[in-house]
C-alpha cells in the first residue's frame, strides 16, 4: 500500500560540491526543495519521488559567487527556475535504496541513480505525524547538463571541476 509522504522544506537539503582552481572545493546548499514521496515498503519498486528545487535558492555563502551562479552564464535563473527530479525505478540493494530517475538542470534531461541510506520511519512528537528521514548521494557531471562556463588556468586546468557532488538529506511528513 502507497503511503503519501511531503518534502518538508524547512529541514531538507540539496547540497553539493566542485573542485576549484584544482586545490579546493567550493561547497553549497540548495535552500528550497519541495516534492512528495509515494512509499510502499512492502513493494518498493511501485515507490516515486518527485521533487523540485529552486535555483535562485543557491547559497555558496559568498553573495558574489551566488549572483554569478543564478547568471545566464550558469543556472540562468530566469529562464530555468528549478532543478526537477522524478524517479524511473527504485530497488533494495542490503540496506541502501537505489533511485533511478530523470534530473533535469538547466532544460536538459539526464538519467542519475541515487544511493539513498533509509528511508526510516519515526513518529515525530508533538503531533505524533509519521516522517520519514533519508539521506542521499550521487555524482554527476555538470557539462552532460549544458553546464560549460569555465576559464582556463595559466598553469594548466580549469577554475571549474565538472564532477559534481551532490547530498541529500530529506526529511517528509506523512500526508494526512
Amino acid at each position: 500500500m502507497l503511503d503519501n509522504y511531503l518534502i518538508d522544506s524547512s529541514k531538507s537539503r540539496a547540497n553539493f560540491s566542485v573542485k576549484h582552481m584544482l586545490i579546493s572545493k567550493v561547497h553549497g546548499e540548495f535552500q528550497k526543495i519541495t516534492g512528495k514521496f509515494s512509499y510502499d515498503s512492502d513493494n518498493i519498486s511501485q515507490s516515486i519521488v518527485e521533487a523540485k528545487i529552486e535555483t535562485a535558492s543557491i547559497n555558496t555563502h559568498d553573495a558574489q559567487r551566488d549572483a554569478y551562479l543564478r547568471s545566464a552564464e550558469f543556472l540562468d535563473v530566469e529562464k530555468y527556475p528549478s532543478i526537477t527530479f522524478r524517479s524511473t525505478r527504485m530497488q533494495r540493494v542490503g540496506s541502501k535504496l537505489l533511485i533511478t530517475g530523470n534530473l533535469t538542470i538547466h532544460g536538459v534531461a539526464r538519467e542519475v541513480c541515487l544511493e539513498v541510506t533509509g528511508p526510516s520511519e519515526k513518529k515525530a512528537e508533538p503531533r505524533s505525524q509519521m516522517i520519514i528521514e533519508a539521506l542521499g548521494s550521487t555524482k554527476m557531471k555538470r557539462k552532460d547538463f549544458g553546464l560549460t562556463w569555465n576559464a582556463a588556468l595559466e598553469a594548466g586546468g580549469f577554475l571549474v571541476g565538472d564532477e559534481v557532488s551532490v547530498s541529500l538529506e530529506v526529511q517528509l511528513l506523512k500526508e494526512l
